[in-house]
């Protein structure tokens, strides 16, 4: 295994050219210039750092590959949370190819599980014309149509899968596996800490009337619940600022460090309920949900939920959206704003559509 750098002043032609001859044997990369870095603390950064090269290929090698590249790497910190390293790579390496939606071109990808560090080299999409929108950025209604026939199509795909059964079994879920250890074993404390340290998010749970144990406990049960209906792969992490958007108004999937197996409805509140204001949810959320229901059996899922039954699970899931999704977020991730106003949409969806007490339903 070649030693994995954290730095980006570590990116050496040398180190670049082995990576990428793994999947493109004969390229060989010249000139590195790390033309951006940012490392934790940097903002809009949240559980890898990554940096922007410009390379340059020796003549007559490496036709057809991107030469503007963005290198994904684990921080220069103690504590790395290499769950979520190992599954991303897993996903480039071993699911991309067989992909019919919008994901980034990979040129390598490597995880050294004795040291914990990853390596993800990916197309720079601002090549492409591409935008990212995040919680702020308000996309409306069609830019969410849009993300839910990408996860339809993802999801139908793997629909009750019989290769979970076979190269798939593998694959981390919601209730087992090195993801889920990480999340119940070792992410509870990071929350606690962000509780203690914002009072904002401490008046956010007495708003609820709940306590950060009680949101963990009840997210478990949903999960457990969750893992008896049917199974597909989920991206995991579908919040709006893991959305990119092509200049043709196609969407595409960031960010898969959180694939796993699962429910279908995951993926779905986290969009609608991130991307969405509060009142643009409340007036379109049961539409959008048929919409994708629809979708998804257009993209060949012969008997997909039932909208009663997708609706119930749909706002069961919101759970995790807020213990996970963003009582987790460092203001020094996202920054305030966008901290602030993920944790609103969720809090509100949460309160409005009874999720505390559908949760009860199954605990």
């Amino acid at each position: 295994m070649i030693s994995i750098p954290v730095r980006a002043d570590e990116l050496t032609p040398t180190f670049l050219t082995t990576l990428i001859q793994e999947q493109h044997p004969g390229a060989v990369v010249e000139q590195v210039e790390v033309l951006k870095a940012m490392q934790y603390g940097d903002g809009m950064v949240s559980t890898s750092a990554r940096a922007t090269l410009s390379l340059r290929y020796r003549a007559g090698t490496g036709r057809g590959l991107p030469t503007r590249v963005v290198y994904k790497m684990a921080y220069d910190l103690e504590f790395l949370p290499w769950p979520l390293y190992a599954n991303e790579v897993r996903f480039y390496r071993e699911l991309q190819a067989e992909q019919n939606i919008e994901v980034p071109l990979c040129l390598a990808a490597v995880y050294d599980p004795a040291t914990y560090r990853f390596a993800l080299l990916l197309e720079d999409l601002t090549e492409r014309g591409v935008s990212f929108p995040n919680a702020l950025s308000n996309v409306g209604i069609e830019v969410v149509k849009n993300a839910l026939d990408v996860l339809a199509r993802l999801h139908a795909r793997y629909w009750q899968s019989p290769r979970f059964g076979t190269d798939l079994a593998g694959l981390e879920t919601h209730v087992s596996g090195t993801l889920n250890d990480f999340m119940i074993g070792q992410v509870p404390a990071a929350i606690e800490q962000e509780i203690a340290v914002n009072p904002f998010k401490q008046e956010l749970l007495s708003k609820l009337a709940t306590t950060a144990d009680e949101l963990l406990a009840g997210m478990v049960a949903m999960q457990r619940h969750q893992a008896t209906l049917p199974q597909t792969l989920l991206h995991g992490d579908s919040h709006i600022g893991n959305i990119y958007l092509l200049p043709d108004g196609r969407a595409g999937l960031l960010d898969w460090q959180l694939m796993v197996r699962g429910y279908c409805m995951h993926d779905i509140n986290y969009l609608i309920t991130t991307a969405l204001t509060i009142d643009q949810r409340r007036g379109n959320e049961q539409d959008l949900l048929r919409y994708y229901l629809q979708r998804l059996k257009q993209a060949g899922v012969d008997e997909p939920p039932s909208f009663a039954s997708a609706w119930d699970e749909y706002r069961r899931t919101l759970i995790w959206g807020v213990y996970i999704g963003w009582l987790t977020t460092s203001v020094v991730n996202y920054g305030w704003e966008i901290n602030t106003v993920n944790l609103l949409r969720l809090s509100t969806a949460y309160a409005d559509l009874g999720t505390a007490e559908l949760v009860a339903e199954v605990m």
